[in-house]
């Protein structure tokens, strides 16, 4: 599956599928603080392109 084939806006079960840890992980992931995270109410999205934005700058600041 690519990048594209994702929904817009994903879940954190998706985003536990993505990065291959726990749902409960997912979640304390979607709480940091510079997380691109986005509330519609009680639900907690991210879009897919801001999230692999994220997940880059975080394996630069890593190397």
């Amino acid at each position: 599956m690519s990048k594209k084939d994702l929904p817009i806006l994903l879940t954190a079960v998706e985003l536990s599928e993505i990065l291959g840890i726990s749902k409960r992980v997912a979640y304390e992931i979607m709480e940091e603080k510079d997380f691109p995270l986005i509330r519609v109410r009680r639900y907690k999205r991210v879009n897919r392109d801001d999230f692999f934005k994220w997940l880059e700058e975080k394996k630069e600041a890593v190397s």
